[in-house]
């Protein structure tokens, strides 16, 4: 049973890409830490030239670029200087989650293809302007879930294509922290929106809804809590002062495809995981071993469990080994080669409008305390 099985799911490996020709001129909006990721990869490459940087606080940028050594930079306050006064091919938005909307749709509307950190944006009404924009633009918009690069993440979604686990009918996903609150902008409203499904909810969302295909959700019973974040006792009292998103959720979502979302996130709590992402199916299911926020690989060797000639048998799915670049390089790498290739977005804003309207329905039906359907306007 074993062989048959991991006979199907042989890694491939891919040859990392060589890419010559014209130099693409990128911005980077936001020179926050998830920016140092950004630009250590354009500098990798050589056929991109970052030429300008724009952020709010005066000097900051200018720091930024000079701990890199990056010289010949220009410098601007804000997105749409920095737009209005260059030509770009591209720029990364790396910005707090309540400006991703603005920054990207400005970027799009001026005839720019943007990389969008995650999450896309803070609400499902932000998602179909930014979607509506991207539309009416032509422009390549890519939002930035580097986790599906990662092997054993395209092994799970290998996995449940094959058919192996028969129809699914119910996944529980999610992970957490027992302690890992952020500061900075993470945790207050009006610059995250957001608190622990924005950082790293979203991430195990995408995990399992890219797996099964992206399916509508339907329905949400949601519930956040923010007892952690909000208490000296667990967090700094500075930063206890002022914090006010969810340092914990949980969610019953309903699927079309009549699958049933059993998703739960945290950034505090008195255990140390909220339990395994398990995915069941009327042929098998696999288990996949808890991390605290899946935004890197898997935390173990995968199973399926199944029957084989009346016997219950369990298939131990090794750990995939990752080739060639990290995994943010190659999501930057995948972007650019579409701009160049004039390919498809790599993470589409198509399937992750999904994701952002479970996260925002989380937030509208816990404050509503019961559950609401999910309304997603035409774009």
């Amino acid at each position: 049973m074993s062989d048959a099985v991991l006979s199907q799911f042989t890694q491939q490996v891919e040859e990392e890409k060589k890419v010559s020709g014209r130099k693409l001129k990128v911005g980077i909006i936001g020179t926050g830490w998830i920016a140092e990721s950004h630009i250590e990869s354009y500098l990798e490459m050589d056929d991109v030239e970052v030429v300008a940087m724009a952020d709010l606080i005066p000097g900051k940028a200018e720091k930024f670029a000079a701990r890199y050594g990056v010289e010949g930079v220009r410098f601007y306050p804000s997105h749409k200087e920095l737009i209005d006064n260059e030509q770009l091919d591209a720029v990364s938005v790396c910005t707090y989650n309540m400006t991703h909307a603005e920054c990207t749709i400005y970027a799009l509307e001026h005839g720019v293809n943007v990389l969008l950190e995650k999450p896309m944006c803070v609400t499902t009404e932000e998602a179909v302007e930014i979607m509506r924009a991207e539309k009416k633009s032509g422009k390549i918009l890519s939002i930035g879930f580097q986790p599906r690069l990662d092997e054993n993440m395209k092994m799970v979604k290998q996995i449940v294509q094959s058919g192996i686990l028969g129809k699914i009918y119910y996944i529980q996903t999610g992970g957490g922290r027992r302690r890992g609150i952020p500061n900075s902008t993470f945790i207050e409203q009006k610059t995250a929106g957001i608190g622990a499904m924005g950082d790293i909810g979203c991430y195990s969302l995408d995990m399992v809804l890219n797996a099964i295909g992206y399916p509508k959700p339907l329905t949400v019973t949601g519930y956040t809590s923010g007892f952690f974040g909000a208490n000296p006792k667990y967090n700094n009292p500075a930063d206890a002062a002022r914090f006010n998103v969810e340092d914990f959720a949980a969610a019953f979502v309903r699927l079309e495809g009549d699958i049933i979302l059993d998703f739960r996130i945290s950034w505090a709590m008195h255990i140390d995981s909220p339990g395994d992402t398990v995915i069941l199916g009327t042929e098998g299911a696999l288990r996949i071993p808890a991390t605290e926020c899946w935004n890197g690989s898997i935390g173990g060797p995968m199973t399926i469990y199944s029957d084989m000639a009346g016997n219950q048998v369990e298939t131990t799915i090794p750990v995939c080994e990752n080739h060639g670049k990290g995994l943010f390089y190659k999501k930057v790498r995948s972007f650019l080669d579409a701009i160049l290739e004039g390919g498809e977005a790599p993470v589409p804003t198509s399937q992750i409008i999904y994701n952002q309207a479970i996260i925002d329905h989380i937030v509208k039906s816990a404050k509503l305390g019961k559950e609401i359907e999910v309304v997603i306007p035409e774009i």
